[in-house]
């Protein structure tokens, strides 16, 4: 699905002030995206605000140095966005994703835009911008900066560096193509360090998380002969280890190195029997399917749902879905 940038453009023309949002839980790309976005539109001399429906993750704060993205009944209120005439969300098209900020979308009666590369969609009343081909919401936001016409600046590219290159497991996965590495050239020209952005998401560890994978890992178990990998995170293990919930994230991917594994699934438990399930796939398994049966979404590779019961109950479930598709 190829976006109408010429469409995209005239609607950015014609408004002024924006609110920008992405998914709760955010991870670099959604945050590289809003600042992206946020960036390009105030070379316009348009008024931005990022409002998302929580806080940055600490481990993740190092994108923001200017601690430009706010917090829904943390540092914004309601009443703070009365003056905006539009509002663009990045990164997410379903409301389960956008926590708080959805009540505030539906609350308010301004025009909503979504660029977004996730397949699927909920009906949020939006106009789409979507390209489910794009490797990143970072991708887009870069597209939207050439269609636009603004300049890459330093403060655009090193957010958009880390969105892309986490979304693509640092250029590892199959979605990064030639065009990324093109992209990654243009964002290092206008400013990014790669090295510096590698070491503040990868060797910053805290001992909670260090702690944390070692539980994790602990409780990997194989199905398939091994080519279906799986593991759990209660919330005691939070107390037991000193981590926090950021980091669980890109935990999923220890289950894929281990040889053989063609897919993998992590079950982090939000509240008392309520799980946030991660599916990982490097074979025909489509995760994003996978997902939608369990009111999720995501991508081919990559995609994650809830779901509430016991833990075994749970994982049973689950496991029964991806062993069908699997088999």
């Amino acid at each position: 699905m190829a976006v109408d940038w010429q469409k995209f453009v005239e609607v950015i023309q014609s408004h002024e002030r924006f609110i920008l949002t992405s998914h709760i839980r955010p991870d670099c790309d959604a945050l590289g995206s809003v600042l992206g976005m946020m960036d390009i539109l105030e070379q316009l001399g348009k008024d931005v605000i990022i409002v998302n429906g929580q806080s940055t993750p600490p481990n993740l704060a190092f994108i923001d140095p200017e601690n430009r993205i706010k917090a829904i009944g943390v540092d914004v209120q309601l009443e703070d966005l009365q003056d905006r005439d539009i509002h663009m969300v990045l990164d997410t098209s379903a409301w389960a994703q956008l926590g708080a900020m959805g009540d505030v979308i539906k609350s308010m009666d301004i025009p909503l835009i979504v660029v977004d590369h996730h397949q699927g969609e909920d009906d949020l009343g939006a106009t789409f911008f979507k390209d489910t081909t794009a490797e990143a919401a970072g991708k887009l936001v870069a597209d939207a900066a050439d269609a636009l016409g603004v300049t890459w600046t330093s403060r655009m590219a090193r957010p958009l560096f880390a969105a892309v290159a986490t979304d693509t497991g640092w250029y590892r996965f199959g979605s990064a193509g030639a065009g990324t590495y093109q992209l990654a050239a243009r964002l290092i020209e206008a400013g990014a360090s790669p090295a510096e952005i590698y070491g503040q998401l990868y060797e910053q560890e805290t001992l909670g998380r260090l702690r944390l994978r070692g539980t994790v890992l602990e409780r990997v178990r194989v199905e398939l002969d091994g080519r279906l990998a799986h593991t759990h995170i209660l919330l005691s293990d939070f107390e037991e280890t000193g981590a926090v919930a950021s980091d669980t994230e890109d935990l999923v991917n220890l289950c894929l190195t281990i040889k053989g594994t063609d897919a993998a699934m992590i079950l982090v438990e939000q509240t008392p029997d309520v799980y946030k399930v991660s599916f990982r796939s490097r074979c025909e398994l489509d995760c994003s399917e996978l997902a939608r049966q369990f009111g999720g979404g995501g991508h081919k590779a990559a995609a994650g749902a809830g779901i509430e019961g016991s833990l075994e109950d749970s994982r049973n479930r689950l496991l029964d879905a991806m062993i069908a598709k699997l088999q």
